[in-house]
C-alpha cells in the first residue's frame, strides 16, 4: 500500500512558505491507518519499550493505538497549562517559531524504556525537547518512531544516535 498517497500536502499552512503534511486522509482510511500502526509495532518491538510519549495532537493519534497494541502505557506531552499536575518543561524551536512542551513529573519511572512517537520529524526541535523531558524524568529513551521525516531539514542530527524509525521520507 502506498501510504504516501494518504498524506495531503497543503502549501502555505500554517503560514506562507510552509508545506504542511496533513494526515487526516490517512486517519480516514482504516486500511492505511492500520498498515501504519502495524509497521510501528514491528519497529517498536525490538526496542522493548515500557512506555510511549507523544506530543499533542497528531502524535497522540499514532501513539494511542500503538501503545494499546504493544500493551504498554502512554504519557502525553502537552503545551503549557494543559496538564493538571506538576510538570517538567522543555522549550524548543521549530520551522516557524518556538514553543514549550510539558510532561507530568510522575508520568515515567526511572526503570522505563521510552519510545517517542510522532507524525513528523522536521527540524528535530520537538523530538529533541521530548528526549530532554524523558531524561528529566530519569527514564531512558529506547528510540523514536515517526510516520515521516522531512529529509531536507535534517532533524535527525539532533537525536544524537538515538534509534530512529521512519516510514516515509519526504
Amino acid at each position: 500500500m502506498d501510504i504516501s498517497s494518504f498524506i495531503r500536502r497543503v502549501p502555505d499552512y500554517p503560514q506562507p512558505g510552509i508545506l504542511f503534511y496533513d494526515i487526516t486522509p490517512l486517519l480516514a482510511s482504516p486500511a492505511a491507518f492500520g498498515s501504519v500502526i502495524d509497521w510501528m509495532v514491528s519497529e517498536a518491538l525490538p526496542l522493548q519499550p515500557s512506555m510511549i510519549v507523544a506530543p499533542e495532537a497528531r502524535g497522540f493519534l499514532l501513539a494511542a493505538p500503538l501503545a494499546q497494541r504493544l500493551g504498554i502505557g502512554l504519557a502525553p506531552i502537552r503545551k503549557p497549562g494543559k496538564l493538571p499536575c506538576a510538570t517538567f518543561t522543555a522549550s524548543y524551536d521549530l520551522e516557524y517559531g518556538s514553543n514549550v512542551l510539558c510532561l507530568h513529573q510522575d508520568a515515567l519511572r526511572e526503570t522505563d524504556r521510552v519510545l517517542i512517537v510522532d507524525d513528523v520529524l522536521a527540524t528535530g526541535g520537538t523530538t529533541e525537547a521530548m528526549v530532554r523531558l524523558v531524561r528529566q524524568s530519569g527514564a531512558a529513551v529506547a528510540g523514536c518512531c515517526m510516520l515521516m521525516e522531512l529529509d531536507a531539514l535534517n532533524g535527525r542530527r539532533k537525536l544524537d544516535g538515538i534509534p530512529l524509525s521512519v516510514l516515509l521520507h519526504v
